[in-house]
């Protein structure tokens, strides 16, 4: 069977093709603009990816070799509501979909169970760390996850394997398509706006993911938030003194650790004290408070929740060091800050210095206003800590005097291609 993956250099759609391939479909794909996970998928043997979405390319592929099925990701019909290879598929009569069909489908012929790591924060994380631990413990173990790790690639179809573990993100409603044998929800904040234009909207989602899966679990704080009864299938951690036993940086690490911990458990049965020696050597992953060079840190947090987590792994680093801690940060798409502007507030706290570079667009709604910097910056409980910035020359030099006078600095940043996450890794390297 070919699978042509519209949107391949996605983090949910890139993995996923890897996973096709390793399960022994032929594999195809492109994107609107090349990138660093691109690249990725190339080195791990999908090379026939086009940059650009054109009619013309798709039909080309389909005259070489028939494509059989076209698995397009959520944000291209989103960003064009006829998206011309999609309209081509359609009018060829080839099979269309968007990931979480073909997912399913993988699923049901390889007879696999499904982990399901879902939550608005933390879920990346997570899902590394219940996929370190099964390898840790020698255990065959299949996978999706939304970014890079040192032990393994982002998808990985293992014929082995009794479980696949599974980033399972509600943008766009996809966790809803599935029926797992256990759901991880590693946090709950109101997000994806417009998918769920109210709170109330967020949260009947997580409760019929809930009601979807055979087992939860879950912190009990979250459980309150949904509005969660107590069941026999679902079970609401409330001990945090417990994470006192895991020794990684950062309070929202921990607790994703202790939460993966504990998912483990219950699926293998394993000691806790045994999983706890094993997620103390997590080795982290990419765009998690990622050292480019000494002293500069990528991290993807990009919301006001995951700033506080990525801070609370930040400050800890920098007083380890008795360093000042700078940070440069490029919200995700203007969209959410209209909805998140004043969630802000304190959750730089902590930080010498904030740069606050222009919101990274995509997805946007057209008749939202673009809200700059310097208006975001005012809903700060201090906003003398922040100033507008720009991607160039100038905070490049900024950078550099930090990291020369012996500061710590941390890019967070949500975006793809040309992201303040691909510039860095552009302007400073090794």
């Amino acid at each position: 069977m070919h699978i042509f993956f519209s949107g391949i250099g996605g983090t949910a759609i890139g993995p996923l093709a890897l996973i096709a391939k390793q399960a022994g479909f032929t594999v195809s794909g492109s994107d609107k603009q090349d990138s660093q996970y691109i690249e990725y998928l190339k080195k791990h043997g999908i090379t026939d990816i086009h940059i650009g979405q054109t009619r013309e390319h798709i039909a080309a592929v389909h005259d070489r070799d028939t494509v059989d099925w076209f698995v397009y990701s959520s944000a291209v019909p989103l960003e064009n509501p006829n998206p011309p290879e999609l309209v081509f598929c359609r009018e060829q009569d080839i099979k269309t979909s968007k990931r979480d069909e073909l997912l399913n489908f993988i699923l049901h012929e390889k007879r696999l169970k499904l982990i399901a790591i879902a939550g608005t924060h933390g879920k990346t994380t997570t899902t590394s760390m219940v996929i370190w631990l099964f390898k840790q413990l020698g255990v065959p173990i299949s996978y999706s996850v939304g970014a890079k790790f040192s032990f393994g690639d982002m998808g990985q179809y293992e014929p082995d394997s009794e479980y696949f573990a599974y980033e399972a993100d509600e943008f766009d409603r996809n966790f809803l398509a599935f029926e797992p044998h256990m759901a991880v929800i590693s946090g709950v904040s109101w997000d994806h706006h417009e998918i769920f234009p109210t709170r109330e909207d967020y949260q009947a989602a997580f409760r019929e993911f809930i009601s979807q899966s055979q087992h939860t679990v879950l912190w009990q704080e979250d459980a309150d938030y949904l509005q969660l009864q107590a069941q026999p299938d679902i079970t609401a951690l409330q001990d945090e003194d417990s994470i006192d036993h895991i020794q990684l940086d950062g309070l929202y690490n921990r607790r994703d650790a202790w939460l993966a911990c504990r998912a483990v458990h219950q699926l293998t049965h394993v000691p806790m004290d045994q999983l706890l020696k094993h997620v103390n050597a997590f080795p982290g992953l990419q765009r998690r408070m990622e050292q480019l060079i000494p002293n500069l840190y990528t991290d993807y947090a990009h919301t006001p929740d995951k700033v506080r987590g990525a801070m609370s792994v930040a400050l800890e680093l920098a007083a380890k060091r008795n360093q000042p801690l700078f940070v440069v940060y490029e919200p995700l798409t203007n969209r959410r800050q209209h909805y998140m502007i004043d969630d802000y507030q304190d959750c730089f706290a902590g930080a010498t210095k904030v740069y606050w570079l222009p919101s990274y667009l995509a997805r946007e709604d057209p008749k939202l206003r673009i809200i700059p910097p310097a208006e975001l910056i005012s809903h700060l409980s201090d906003p003398r800590i922040a100033e507008p910035a720009e991607m160039g020359d100038e905070l490049k030099a900024i950078i550099q005097k930090h990291l020369d006078e012996g500061g710590m600095v941390v890019g967070m940043a949500g975006g793809g291609g040309s992201s303040l996450d691909e510039w860095l890794r552009q302007e400073f390297h090794r």
